[in-house]
């Protein structure tokens, strides 16, 4: 847990109702810092419920005017370690499925399209969705201690949540498919050569310099900040919308293949998948 030190008011619930379960958000003058925090897993696993609040909390950031940047971090051990093996089986529904892929895309897409710079305060381990949204916001720093990666493959999945969107964009389709393919961890320090983050901290002074990155950013001209980050954003997605929905497609199908249901029953039983293809 970070200790901020300028908040001045910590709540669910502030200006302007914006109130989640797995969600903490305090403020610090014009900043509004939102911790991931999700009170069933020490890692924020994504579930239904952090999926939905990640959903309801993006959605109601781009309508939002009460701040000018924001900070996004995670508590505990993690940024968000990625998707809840638990959850996966739920997914299995056709209905279910259909609603977290359209969640998925409103996730995406109104990460895009929020106006005020958002720094990503990466704590400890942000993987799979995670990582998609951390490498989506306008600045990355990063602890030295944690790790960043995209494993979708390793349990029969396509990265369809934005990862194959994101990574190509920022370190290019060889590198990208490297870590894709693999779905290796990215150490802090490679992260930093990569260009995947801005900055990296000691834990310990992390949530100080990503508030002082935000307090900056927020005493900057708004409009400037704002239609600057919305050019750069336009670029981003028009190379999502080649690709995103494609992806993204590709997921659905893959969280119904044999290979998808070999991959969490050997998690289960504690040995490697035997992957077919199917």
């Amino acid at each position: 847990m970070f200790c901020w030190g300028w908040v001045v008011t910590s709540s669910y619930e502030i200006r302007a109702g914006m109130s989640y379960d797995t969600i903490r958000t305090e403020e610090a003058g014009a900043v509004l810092v939102a911790t991931i925090d999700h009170p069933a897993s020490d890692v924020n696993a994504i579930d239904g419920r952090l999926h939905h609040d990640l959903d309801r909390f993006f959605s109601d950031l781009r309508t939002n005017h009460d701040y000018r940047a924001v900070v996004l971090t995670g508590s505990k051990r993690a940024f968000s370690a990625g998707g809840d093996y638990g959850w996966f089986p739920e997914l299995q529904d056709p209905v279910s499925r259909e609603e977290v892929r359209a969640a998925g895309k409103r996730i995406v897409w109104n990460l895009l399209d929020i106006e005020v710079p958002i720094v990503a305060a990466v704590n400890g381990p942000a993987m799979g969705l995670g990582a998609t949204i951390a490498l989506l916001c306008d600045v990355v720093l990063m602890s030295d201690a944690a790790v960043i990666g995209d494993p979708h493959v390793r349990v029969g999945l396509v990265a369809g949540d934005g990862g194959t969107g994101i990574w190509p964009l920022l370190i290019g389709p060889m590198l990208a498919k490297r870590y894709l393919l693999t779905g290796d961890p990215i150490s802090a320090a490679e992260a930093h050569r990569l260009g995947l983050t801005a900055e990296v901290h000691a834990p310990e002074e992390l949530g100080a310099a990503a508030l002082s990155f935000a307090g900056r950013l927020a005493a900057g001209a708004p409009l400037a900040l704002r239609y600057t980050k919305l050019a750069v954003n336009s670029w981003v997605k028009q190379m999502f919308a080649s690709s995103f929905d494609v992806a993204l497609g590709y997921e659905v199908v893959t969280m119904g293949s044999e290979d998808h249901a070999e991959a969490i029953n050997a998690i289960e039983q504690r040995r490697p998948p035997e992957f077919r293809g199917r």
